[in-house]
């Protein structure tokens, strides 16, 4: 806007001792030029936003997940208490599949619970709770949850750190994890595959043989996310993944989180407010356990 406000300013200087018709002609159809050029680029610019997820990444169903709506997590007028105090209040929250959205919001604003009722730890009083269009997680146990492919990481990564990063991966992997199938289980050629693939992705290919507990904090940030991945999640919840990091290991998370979008649903708890505005095209506000306002970064900054 700007630069099309010098533009006119300065063709209408230019044209001033031209006849009336004359200048009045250049100077609109220069102000419609630069318009459309401006058009132009704040569209491509949209379309090569990071986060941008197009709906042909987006499969519609998937191990028995359906996504034929579009949506991944249905969270429908859910409310749960704790000795008087209302932690969720009346909740609506939808994902759609293949995005990454922000949950912002005060300390004490219901975001854990909102997430421990997702992941099966806590049982709302009322209300519903779907993955996709099928799945009631309000039916399922915790363990059922995580293998139908919903992953949660906590804020403090947990990882086992007398092991070195490849080992970490290839213990969170789906398997039958009874006594003897882990003791005479080993790698298949697609297994390997799939775990250099995610140390790829996570960006810890050079530390794979490094024992885990010698890792950076961002680098075992990464590597639970890593953990997570392994299992094939369909909708990743992450908190605060960013607390404690270098701004260039914020950087490389931001990359790594955008990354995952389209392939996985991820939604992103975060208190750091350029993190989110870095990563983030739609946002959601909690405030006393309800949805106070959702949108682009633009229009919750200014709400």
């Amino acid at each position: 806007e700007a630069k099309i406000r010098w533009l006119h300013d300065h063709l209408t200087r230019w044209v001033e001792d031209a006849p009336v018709e004359v200048g009045d002609t250049v100077i609109q159809g220069a102000t419609r030029l630069a318009q459309d050029a401006a058009g132009l680029m704040s569209a491509v610019q949209e379309l090569f936003r990071r986060d941008r997820v197009f709906d042909f990444m987006v499969p519609k169903v998937v191990d028995g997940l359906d996504l034929s709506h579009g949506t991944v997590l249905y969270m429908e007028d859910v409310s749960v208490s704790f000795d008087g105090f209302q932690a969720i209040n009346n909740l609506n929250f939808y994902v759609n599949a293949g995005e990454l959205r922000c949950l912002i919001g005060p300390n004490g604003a219901g975001k854990t619970t909102m997430m421990d009722i997702i992941t099966g730890k806590t049982r709302p009083d009322t209300g519903t709770c779907w993955f996709g269009a099928r799945m009631n997680l309000l039916q399922m146990s915790e363990p059922e949850i995580a293998q139908v492919g919903i992953g949660r990481k906590f804020q403090k990564p947990t990882v086992f750190e007398d092991h070195t990063v490849y080992t970490n991966l290839e213990l969170s992997m789906k398997a039958d994890k009874a006594v003897w199938p882990t003791l005479l289980a080993g790698l298949s050629g697609e297994q390997s595959d799939h775990i250099d693939e995610v140390l790829y992705t996570i960006g810890l290919t050079e530390q794979r043989s490094q024992r885990a507990g010698l890792l950076s904090h961002g680098q075992k940030q990464w590597l639970e996310i890593g953990m997570l991945l392994i299992q094939e999640p369909r909708l990743l919840l992450v908190d605060e993944p960013v607390a404690g990091m270098t701004a260039q290991e914020a950087e490389r998370t931001a990359e790594l989180l955008t990354s995952l979008a389209g392939k996985h649903s991820v939604v992103v708890v975060e208190h750091d407010m350029e993190f989110v505005r870095s990563i983030a095209r739609k946002v959601t506000v909690l405030h006393e356990g309800t949805v106070l306002a959702e949108g682009d970064m633009e229009t919750v900054q200014n709400n």
